[in-house]
């Protein structure tokens, strides 16, 4: 009888305890695979919460998506104006479109946000942004009258991003070939 109430006594510990498991257990929020600043987390999972909010205005016009990403580029958080920029890149795959940016005052927009760019991230996307634009000889003109040559000179290079490096000497390889002083 006491044997039985040993095996008992034991089966009810153990059924009441809950499992442990054998793997270790990492209660911290960064990885070493996944080392994001805090910065970039937000950057992240803000970027995907615009993403949604915006998913449903692309079917719309893209006039108005344009705008909406024009606007974008007058906020003062640097996060809002590197998705602008990113969008406007993204726009810019004909003449039409390239030139439609430039009508709505894209140019000024994105040559204003190089000059006040204080990250590399920031800077990066604005330039790629001005190189997309570039593919179209008429929007070269109106990046010129913009200032861009200006600001793409007094952008300063950096040893984290060479694509900023990349950028600056394409943009103003094309401005030389198109014959506007640089």
């Amino acid at each position: 009888m006491r044997a039985l109430a040993s095996r008992l006594t034991t089966y009810c510990y153990l059924s009441r305890r809950k499992p442990q498991s054998s793997l270790p257990r990492n209660y911290s929020s960064l990885h070493a695979k996944d080392d994001l600043t805090i910065e970039q987390e937000a950057e992240r999972k803000i970027g995907w919460l615009l993403k949604l909010i915006f998913a449903g205005t692309a079917t719309a016009v893209g006039d108005n998506l344009m705008q909406q990403s024009l606007q974008l580029l007058q906020v003062k958080d640097p996060l809002f104006k590197r998705m602008g920029a990113s969008r406007l890149a993204r726009f810019a795959i004909d003449d039409d479109r390239r030139m439609k940016i430039i009508e709505m005052g894209g140019a000024q927009e994105l040559v204003n946000m190089l000059a006040a760019a204080t990250d590399d991230r920031t800077r990066k996307e604005a330039l790629k942004a001005l190189a997309a634009l570039s593919n179209a000889d008429e929007a070269v003109g109106a990046l010129h009258h913009a200032g861009a040559v200006s600001a793409i000179r007094c952008t300063p290079d950096s040893s984290e991003e060479a694509e900023i490096g990349m950028y600056k000497s394409d943009l103003l390889k094309r401005f030389q070939d198109l014959r506007y002083e640089v």
